[in-house]
C-alpha cells in the first residue's frame, strides 16, 4: 500500500537588497539631471533661473529640517536662526575682503561651531518645549545681530564684493553656487543616511528606548545631526545673502523660512530624501500659479497641508513608496523571497 505524500513546497531564500531597480539607471538619470541643471542659466529665461535659485535654497533648508525632524525626531521651528547667522557670516567675511562665494563654506563652518554650545541648552528639553526653545534661540540671534552696527544694525547692509560683476554674471554665479550647495547637501545627506549613522537614526526614530538599550548613544547622534543641519542651513543663508545681496534681520531670520521648511517636508514626505524635493516642486508650482490670487493662495496652500496631514500622513512620496515599493534614493533595505527557479 502506497501512502500519498503532500507536495513539497519549493524552497525559498531571502534576498536583501538596497533598491528594487537597477542602481545604474538611477546613476545615469542623476548624471543627466546634474548636467542639465548646471547649464540651465544659459538655456532658460533669466526669470526661470531666478526661480530655480530660490527653489534650491528651499531644498537645502527643507532637506536639513527633514534630517532633524524626519530622521532624528527633533522638530525645530527655529532653524531660521542658522539661515540668518549664515547670511550674516557671509556679510561679515565679505566686509573683511573675502570673496562672497568663498565665504559659503566658512559661513557653514561658523554655524556648525555655534550649534555646539546651543545643543547643550536645547537638549535639556524635549518635545514641544524643545521646539519653542529653538524659536527663542532664533529670536535671540535676531536681537543680537540687530545691535551690531558693523553689520547694519536693524536696517541691514549690502554684501560687498559683487559690484565688479555684471547683473547677468551675478545671476549666473549665484545660481551655480546655490545649485552646487544643494547638490552637495542632498548627496551628503544620502551618504550619511546610508552609513552607520543612518542605521542609528532609524533605530532612534522607530524606538528610542530600544535603541538606548542596544547601546546607541542617542544624545551624541542627535547632537551630530543638529550640527550638520545647522551647517546646511548656514550654507543656505550664505547663498541667500549672495542671491539677494541686501542682508537684513527681518528677512534672514524670518519665521516664514521655518514654515516653508515644515510645509514642503510634510507634503513631500517626512523621513525620505525625495520628500523635501517633491514638496518644494509642489510649493513653487503653487506659488507661481496662484501668486496673483491674493488670499486664495494662502487658503489653497493651507487646505493642501491639512488634506495631506489627514489622509496622507506619510506625505505624497511616502504614500507612493508604500504603494509601489519604489525609491529613487534608497537608504534602507528591501527583503524579497526568491524560489529555486529565480
Amino acid at each position: 500500500m502506497s501512502i500519498a505524500l503532500p507536495p513539497v513546497a519549493p524552497r525559498r531564500s531571502l534576498v536583501v537588497r538596497r533598491s528594487t531597480h537597477s542602481p545604474a539607471l538611477t546613476l545615469v538619470g542623476a548624471l543627466v539631471l546634474v548636467i542639465l541643471l548646471t547649464i540651465a542659466p544659459w538655456i532658460v529665461p533669466a526669470q526661470f533661473a531666478t526661480t530655480l535659485t530660490n527653489f534650491f535654497i528651499l531644498v537645502i533648508m527643507a532637506t536639513m529640517w527633514n534630517l532633524l525632524a524626519g530622521y532624528a525626531g527633533m522638530v525645530s521651528i527655529g532653524q531660521q536662526a542658522f539661515v540668518g547667522l549664515g547670511a550674516y557670516a557671509t556679510l561679515y567675511f565679505a566686509l573683511k575682503g573675502v570673496n562672497p562665494f568663498v565665504t559659503i563654506p566658512l559661513s557653514a563652518l561658523v554655524c556648525a561651531i555655534l550649534a555646539v554650545p546651543i545643543t547643550y541648552l536645547l537638549f535639556r528639553l524635549r518635545g514641544g518645549y524643545f521646539s519653542i526653545a529653538t524659536w527663542v534661540v532664533s529670536d535671540t540671534a535676531l536681537l543680537i545681530i540687530g545691535t551690531i552696527a558693523l553689520l547694519g544694525g536693524g536696517t541691514g547692509r549690502s554684501v560687498p564684493g559683487l559690484q565688479n560683476l555684471s547683473p547677468s554674471e551675478t545671476a549666473h554665479f549665484s545660481y551655480l553656487a546655490t545649485w552646487f550647495v544643494a547638490l552637495i547637501v542632498v548627496t551628503g545627506t544620502y551618504i550619511l543616511l546610508r552609513s552607520r549613522m543612518g542605521l542609528v537614526l532609524a533605530s532612534i526614530r522607530d524606538n528610542e528606548v530600544a535603541a538606548r538599550s542596544a547601546g546607541v548613544n542617542v544624545r551624541a547622534a542627535r547632537r551630530t545631526i543638529f550640527i550638520v543641519a545647522a551647517a546646511g542651513c548656514g550654507a543656505a543663508g550664505a547663498v541667500l545673502a549672495i542671491s539677494q545681496p541686501f542682508v537684513q534681520p527681518s528677512n534672514e531670520f524670518n519665521l516664514q523660512w521655518a514654515a516653508e521648511m515644515l510645509f514642503v517636508s510634510m507634503i513631500g514626505g517626512l523621513g525620505t530624501i525625495e520628500g523635501p524635493i517633491i514638496g518644494s516642486i509642489i510649493f513653487f508650482a503653487l506659488q507661481q500659479t496662484l501668486q496673483q490670487q491674493g488670499v486664495w493662495y494662502l487658503i489653497i496652500v493651507g487646505a493642501l497641508a491639512v488634506a495631506i496631514a489627514l489622509w496622507l500622513p506619510r506625505g505624497l512620496w511616502g504614500a507612493f513608496r508604500a504603494r509601489f515599493h519604489t525609491e529613487l534614493l534608497p537608504v534602507g533595505h528591501w527583503v524579497d523571497q526568491l524560489g529555486d527557479d529565480d
